[in-house]
């Protein structure tokens, strides 16, 4: 990996969220502990120089990787071809931001494994989920604390709106500690594993844009009670008051308290549905 990074000349930035995988037993970990067969056709994000992309080559049908460093992006097909000739043909980059694409070639993918720029890890997870119901399964890389978020229960301390909203799409749970040692340059914070597998989403008249509207005022004023959270919604805390009751949900309840199911409820509520 460093032999590639001076070859382009490369100096991973904060920016973007460069932090290389470079120990082959760490990737081998990830492949295994993702699940995915040779039926799998995975998305990576963030792919950089390659290492997880080639021990994911080794193992699925195919492999379709967004970078956005277009260096990187250049760079990647040739060194699939000089690394692993055999597997060039199961391999297509996109250079795009993965918070942007719209579409993703080729069969459509049914995993997500990536090591995702910690940076912007969340709503990366999130846009991908919602883009691509393909995506059965996944096993991502983030930031331990975003690990720990991602994957937490109500009540907790740090349970909150990525944890919510990632409820929508998928059952969650924490897969697993990654040391600091194993990138390139060695990031200032500890990593994890998340391992995800899709569900059905909530059968309700709401859109999942206006229950992440409630999530996202509930949890704005995180040590408010639901009432005044609300109040901008509503239109008032009284009329935030009258959809907390008939949600059956204690007015002086804190987002943290509750569950995905309590959020739908309450929003159909706010909105008049039934």
């Amino acid at each position: 990996m460093r032999s590639l990074a001076a070859a382009l000349d490369l100096r991973p930035t904060k920016q973007r969220g460069q932090n290389f995988v470079i120990d082959p037993n760490t990737v081998r970990r990830i492949v295994r502990d993702s699940g995915i067969t040779d039926t799998d056709v995975v998305l990576e994000v963030g792919p950089g120089l390659g290492s997880l992309t080639l021990a994911l080559l080794d193992v699925a049908s195919r492999v379709v990787a967004i970078e956005v460093d277009p260096g990187l992006a250049r760079a990647l097909p040739a060194t699939i071809a000089d690394r692993a000739p055999a597997y060039a043909d199961r391999f297509e980059v996109v250079l795009a931001d993965a918070m942007r694409v719209t579409s993703v070639p080729g069969p459509p993918p049914t995993a997500l494994v990536a090591n995702l720029p910690y940076n912007v890890s969340v709503p990366v997870l999130l846009h991908l989920l919602a883009l691509l119901t393909s995506l059965e399964r996944g096993l991502v890389m983030v930031q331990s604390e975003v690990a720990d978020r991602l994957a937490a229960q109500p009540g907790s301390k740090v349970y909150g709106i990525p944890s919510v909203k990632v409820a929508w799409f998928a059952d969650v749970r924490r897969a697993g500690a990654v040391g600091r040692n194993v990138f390139w340059p060695a990031p200032n914070v500890d990593s994890g594993l998340v391992s995800w597998r899709r569900k059905d989403p909530p059968s309700t008249a709401v859109t999942r844009e206006q229950v992440f509207r409630v999530v996202d005022a509930a949890f704005a004023h995180r040590r408010k009670a639901l009432r005044p959270s609300l109040r901008g919604l509503a239109g008032s805390a009284q009329a935030s008051e009258r959809a907390l009751l008939a949600a059956g949900i204690d007015p002086m309840t804190r987002g943290e308290q509750l569950r995905l199911p309590d959020f739908v409820r309450l929003t159909e509520s706010l909105e008049g549905q039934p």
